[in-house]
């Protein structure tokens, strides 16, 4: 078993499966918020998927069709396509993972020149797709909504245990 693609895998199933949870929310419910949390449920999605679209632009492969910025307000719809898309890159980048090797320049806010970012660029990718994933259950369940089920557990059981 590849255990990177295997993580990567779930990070996808577990954001596609929480947008389509919010998918049948009143509209309204997408501007519920909760205190320590980025932002509202829409702007949160956005963040997470426009972060990641901003992870891959640092690596080979082609553009995303559509840059998302937050701020915008996009239907869940677009941003689940998104998310589809990101996921199918990084399966065609993991296929030549070993090819890899990423410099990444110094950023305005300091950051130095980075040599073998594609490491970082994952691991940021995997610990900030969780975080955010989290806060939006934190808003689902301060706003009286169930909350997901979208941890290790229940990827394995959804995916790798065998129907009975």
């Amino acid at each position: 078993m590849d255990t990177l693609r295997e993580l990567f895998r779930y990070h996808a199933w577990a954001t596609l499966g929480l947008i389509d949870r919010c998918a049948d929310l009143p509209a309204a419910a997408l501007r519920e918020t909760a205190s320590g949390t980025y932002g509202s449920l829409l702007d949160t999605f956005v963040h997470l998927v426009a972060a990641e679209q901003r992870y891959l632009s640092r690596l080979p492969g082609r553009p995303a069709p559509a840059t998302l910025r937050e701020g915008m307000k996009p239907p869940l719809a677009e941003l689940r396509a998104a998310s589809e898309a990101q996921a199918r890159r990084w399966e065609a980048l993991l296929d030549r993972v070993a090819e890899l090797n990423v410099t990444m320049p110094p950023l305005p806010d300091g950051w130095p020149e980075t040599p073998h970012a594609e490491t970082l660029l994952m691991l940021q990718t995997l610990h900030h797709g969780q975080e955010h994933r989290t806060q939006i259950g934190t808003i689902l369940g301060a706003n009286g909504r169930a909350g997901p089920a979208n941890g290790g557990w229940e990827y394995w059981e959804a995916l790798h245990l065998p129907r009975t």
